[in-house]
C-alpha cells in the first residue's frame, strides 16, 4: 500500500491542506479561504469555529477526493499561523471570544505599560522577543481583562488558552491533548527560550495562570491521535510556518536563510544551537527541536506582504487576481519612482514601530495603476533587503544566496527586483510550498518514513535569479525607499 503523509497548514487567509507521497512528492491540496473579521480600526479577529470547521473540512476533501484508504496515512503534520491566540471553556469547547489576530494592534498600550516598568531587557534576553502586540502574551492579557467573568474562569482552572497548532489538535483528539510544539511556544512572549520553560515572572507580570497554558513538547513528537473512520492517524510533527518553512527549505546548517512570502514576509536565519540575541531590532525565536536538541534562529518579521498585493485587489480594486500584479507591474518597468510603504499594521522588523501607517510616495500627475501596482511588489523586496541588512550585521556574515518560498515568490518580476535590490542570488525551489513541506517532513521524520538528508536529496531548483542592477542605481533606489519609511513613523499618536 502506498503510504502518505497529509500537512495541515491552517494560514492567516486559508485553511489547507497537502498530501504528501513517500516520495515527498505533492500529490493533492485542499485549500477553503475563510472570514478576516475587522471590529475596529487597528484590530484583526477569525472566529476560531470557522478556523476548526474550514481545517477539518479540507483535511476530509483531501482523503475523499483522492480516495485515500485512511491506514494508508502514517501521520498528520501542523503548521500554522503564530501568536494568533485562541481562550476557550475546557468543559464546553467554546472559545470565549474570537481568535485574536497575529496582525491585531489592539494591545499596543498594554505593551507600552510593559516597557514603562523596564521588562524590556528581560523579555528579549530570556524569551528572545521584543515588546510588541505581535506576540500572543498581551492577547490572553486583553482577553482576560476584558470578557466577562474570564479572569475568574481562568483561575479556577476552567479556560484553556492556545495558539492555533493547540486549538486544532485539542479538538482533533477530542480534548485529549492540550499541547503545543516549542516553536510555537516561542511566539507567545510567556516561554524562556533558554530553560524550555513557561516563564514564571511573565505570566505574574501579566497575571495570567499557568494552569491556562498547553505542554510543550518537540517539534517531532506524539501530539495526539486523530481518528478518522476508526483509523487511529498520529499528529506526529508540529512547528510554526516560518520555522516549518525553514525545516522545509532544508537550512539545516548554521547561516542558511529563508524568505516566505505570504501574508507577511518572514526571514528566518538558522543559528544553530546558539542563541544569537539581536542588536538590530530582529526576535531570536527557536527553529525547532528535535532528539533533545533545540537549534535556534534569528528572525525579521514584515507583517504586510501578500497583504499589501490583497489590498490592491480588495480594497482598492485595481487588480481582478493577485497574479494579475506581475501583468500590470512589467509594463511601468524602468518608469518613475513611487514608493509604497504597506504598514497597515504597523512597521516589524526592524523598525517595531506600531504607529506607523501605510503611505505612497513620489506621486506625479502621470502616476498610472501600474506605478502603484509595481511599487506594491517592490515593497515587498525593499522590506525583505531591511531585514537582510539588520540579520547579516547580527550574525556577522554576508548571505550568498536567500531561499525563497510562499506564493508571491512565483512572481518573476518580483523575485528578479529582490535579486537587484539586495545585490544576492534569489533561489526558488521546485517546490514553493515549503511550509506545508517542513511540517510534513517533521510528521514522517517521527514515523520513521523519512530521515532529514532525505529532505536535501529531494529538493530541486525551479529558478535562480542573479542580481544585474549596477550599485549606484540600488543605492539610489533603497536610499528613497528609507526615506518613504521614516516619513510614515509614528504616525498614529
Amino acid at each position: 500500500m502506498e503510504k502518505y503523509i497529509i500537512a495541515l497548514d491552517q494560514g492567516t487567509t486559508s485553511s489547507r491542506a497537502v498530501l504528501f507521497s513517500a516520495s515527498g512528492e505533492i500529490k493533492g491540496i485542499a485549500q477553503k479561504e475563510f472570514r478576516q473579521i475587522f471590529p475596529q480600526s487597528g484590530w484583526v479577529e477569525h472566529d476560531p469555529m470557522e478556523i476548526l470547521n474550514t481545517q477539518l473540512g479540507v483535511l476530509e476533501s483531501l482523503i475523499t477526493d483522492h480516495k485515500l484508504d485512511p491506514n494508508a496515512i502514517q501521520a498528520i503534520g501542523i503548521t500554522n499561523q503564530r501568536e494568533t491566540t485562541v481562550v476557550w471553556d475546557k468543559s464546553t469547547g467554546q472559545p470565549i471570544y474570537n481568535a485574536i489576530v497575529w496582525q491585531d494592534k489592539r494591545t499596543a498600550s498594554i505593551c507600552e505599560e510593559m516597557v514603562s516598568m523596564g521588562l524590556g531587557t528581560y523579555v528579549r534576553e530570556q524569551t528572545g522577543l521584543v515588546i510588541d502586540s505581535y506576540f500572543s502574551a498581551t492577547k490572553i492579557k486583553w482577553m482576560l481583562d476584558n470578557v466577562s467573568q474570564a479572569k475568574e474562569k481562568a483561575t479556577r482552572g476552567e479556560l484553556l488558552f492556545g495558539t492555533i497548532d493547540t486549538w486544532l489538535i485539542w479538538n482533533m483528539t477530542k480534548g485529549k491533548s492540550h499541547v503545543t510544539d516549542v516553536t510555537n511556544a516561542s511566539r507567545t512572549m510567556l516561554y524562556n527560550i533558554k530553560s524550555l520553560q513557561w516563564d514564571k515572572r511573565m505570566l505574574q507580570e501579566l497575571d495570567i495562570p499557568a494552569g491556562m497554558l498547553p505542554e510543550v513538547k518537540e517539534s517531532c513528537a506524539d501530539f495526539g491521535v486523530f481518528t478518522y473512520k476508526g483509523v487511529a492517524i498520529p499528529i506526529a510533527g508540529v512547528a510554526g510556518d516560518q520555522q516549518a518553512a525553514l525545516f522545509g527549505q532544508a537550512c539545516f546548517e548554521p547561516g542558511m536563510a529563508k524568505n516566505t512570502y505570504g501574508t507577511g514576509c518572514f526571514m528566518l536565519m538558522n543559528t544553530g544551537s546558539n542563541i544569537q540575541l539581536s542588536k538590530n531590532g530582529l526576535i531570536t525565536t527557536i527553529a525547532w527541536s528535535m532528539n533533545g536538541k533545540v537549534e535556534y534562529a534569528l528572525e525579521g518579521s514584515v507583517f504586510i506582504a501578500g497583504a499589501a498585493v490583497q489590498w490592491l485587489r480588495d480594497s482598492l480594486g485595481i487588480i481582478d487576481e493577485s497574479k494579475d500584479s506581475e501583468y500590470f507591474a512589467a509594463k511601468a518597468l524602468g518608469s518613475n519612482e513611487v514608493y509604497v510603504v504597506p504598514a497597515f499594521a504597523g512597521l516589524g522588523a526592524p523598525h517595531w514601530d506600531m504607529y506607523a501607517r501605510g503611505a505612497i510616495f513620489g506621486l506625479t500627475r502621470d502616476t498610472g495603476k501600474d506605478h502603484i501596482i509595481k511599487a506594491t511588489l517592490e515593497s515587498l523586496a525593499y522590506q525583505t533587503k531591511d531585514v537582510l541588512t539588520a540579520m547579516e550585521d547580527d550574525a556577522g556574515l554576508r548571505l550568498a544566496r536567500l531561499k525563497v518560498d510562499g506564493g508571491a515568490c512565483a512572481n518573476n518580476i518580483l523575485m528578479q527586483f529582490q535579486a537587484d535590490i539586495l545585490g544576492t542570488e534569489v533561489e526558488r525551489p521546485e517546490v514553493i510550498e515549503s511550509t506545508a513541506m517542513g511540517a510534513a517532513f517533521l510528521a514522517g521524520i517521527h514515523v520513521g518514513l523519512w530521515k532529514k538528508e532525505d529532505i536535501i536529496k529531494n529538493r530541486k531548483i525551479n529558478k535562480l535569479f542573479t542580481p544585474n542592477m549596477d550599485t549606484a542605481t540600488r543605492n539610489n533606489l533603497y536610499s528613497g525607499w528609507q526615506k518613504a519609511v521614516e516619513r510614515t513613523k509614528g504616525w498614529v499618536g
